[in-house]
């Protein structure tokens, strides 16, 4: 199994915790790699979100070796046995615990922000970190977790090695782990993004999380008041889907983008573009119509019906976000579920732009499409100009083919990009604004 990044891993976690919605669970993130995925765990659960801040004791002369815990409220959890045998001096052991506890002291004050720990007691408390290594830290989190009066203790990571989670199993009431895999040798390598998280992401998921800002918004009336850009979960046909929403101040209009075969919102091709129509003053919706378990498959880029209709829940999903006009960009297989969703009696897309599309694997769903299109197709990209020179012949409403002179099929040349762009806004101003 390959995560996306830690967002993605929270989402897919959450899915496997939807049995603890009853219980009223508390969601616990271990710093700093955990609260993302928590945060994600957290939301999708409806349940208050808060660090569990654990600094491990280690022996003085083996530092990887713990001797015992420390949390917060004055918890110690120290294994007798490990002190026994290392014949640890107490005097040692004070000193390491008392540099800890200053450590855990900082963090904790400094990730929350001056708001209070929440209370555990008699709760259940789902304890997430993004991977487990040795399983140590986790462990000792399930103590002091425990220790804080947790009535019951859930752990939930995406990833551990298969004998690691073995042994956690027996440190919590209930393990929850999407993949064991054998071949594991560090949590990294099952994340296509595993950039450090820093003390200001984590500062700030705590704070959205506790002050409710992390909820979707109610549908602004008009165009969006306030610059936001944020990254969104959106339910599409039963699936969750990750998403970049952008809105300039002032939009007046929002662009979703349809990604193809071999693209993503991470797709730097898109993302030009769409920073090109939010310097305008457009809105931009960049998100995956596939999940990255269901990508790893070809035959899923091809479905366009599949495609289409999770384009049209999610379309429904913005419109709950802001009442204005919405087109589509699609790209690649994008293109043909862009028009397929737009072909719909009740689809009211007011404009679509497909860059080196397929439209005509929309079939004879391209006669009913009523948004004004323009197909955009690189001069050097025969076998699709081809295409779309027969896609625009059945296609009945307002329509453009521009052709890109020397643009190959990813638009790689010098200054292709930018024409497009600038052709995409041209189109985009002129049907939703003008």
């Amino acid at each position: 199994m390959l995560f996306t990044d830690r967002t993605d891993a929270g989402q897919r976690l959450a899915e496997a915790l939807r049995h603890l919605e009853g219980e009223d669970p508390i969601v616990l993130g271990l710093p700093r790699g955990g609260v993302p995925v928590a945060y994600q765990v957290a939301r999708a659960l409806g349940a208050p979100l808060d660090v569990i801040v654990v600094r491990k004791l280690g022996v003085p002369y083996q530092r990887e070796l713990g001797f015992g815990a420390i949390g917060e409220g004055g918890v110690r959890v120290i294994s007798d046995d490990i002190v026994r045998r290392g014949r640890l001096e107490q005097a040692d052991l004070a000193s390491v615990e008392q540099a800890e506890a200053a450590e855990l002291t900082r963090q904790a004050h400094r990730f929350r922000d001056g708001r209070p720990r929440l209370d555990l007691a008699g709760r259940t408390a789902i304890v997430v970190d993004d991977g487990i290594a040795t399983g140590a830290t986790a462990a000792a989190a399930c103590e002091v977790v425990r220790a804080q009066g947790a009535a019951r203790v859930v752990l939930a990571v995406p990833v551990a090695p298969p004998d690691a989670a073995q042994r956690l199993r027996e440190a919590a009431d209930e393990f929850v782990c999407l993949s064991t895999p054998y071949g594991f040798s560090a949590v990294g390598e099952w994340y296509q993004d595993f950039s450090q998280t820093p003390d200001d992401e984590v500062v700030s998921l705590l704070a959205r999380a506790a002050d409710g800002t992390d909820a979707d918004a109610g549908a602004a009336d008009g165009p969006v008041d306030a610059d936001v850009a944020e990254e969104v979960a959106i339910d599409a046909c039963g699936v969750r889907l990750t998403g970049d929403l952008s809105l300039p101040a002032g939009a007046k209009a929002i662009v979703m983008f349809a990604h193809g075969s071999g693209s993503s919102r991470h797709s730097p091709r898109n993302r030009h573009v769409g920073e090109a129509l939010n310097r305008t003053g457009l809105g931009t919706l960049l998100f995956d119509l596939l999940t990255p378990a269901e990508e790893a498959n070809r035959a899923n880029v091809f479905a366009i019906e599949t495609l289409a209709d999770r384009l049209t829940d999610a379309t429904e999903w913005l419109r709950g976000r802001a009442a204005v006009p919405i087109g589509y960009f699609g790209a690649s297989t994008g293109a043909a579920a862009a028009l397929r969703a737009a072909s719909s009696p009740d689809a009211d897309i007011g404009a679509v732009v497909s860059r080196g599309g397929r439209p005509d694997l929309a079939g004879p769903l391209l006669a009913g499409v009523r948004a004004p299109t323009l197909l955009i197709v690189g001069g050097n990209d025969p076998q699709v100009l081809d295409l779309n020179r027969e896609a625009e012949a059945a296609l009945r409403c307002e329509s453009h083919l521009e052709v890109i002179p020397g643009a190959t099929h990813l638009f790689e040349e010098p200054g292709a990009l930018d024409q497009v762009a600038e052709l995409a806004r041209d189109w985009f101003l002129g049907h939703l604004v003008g």
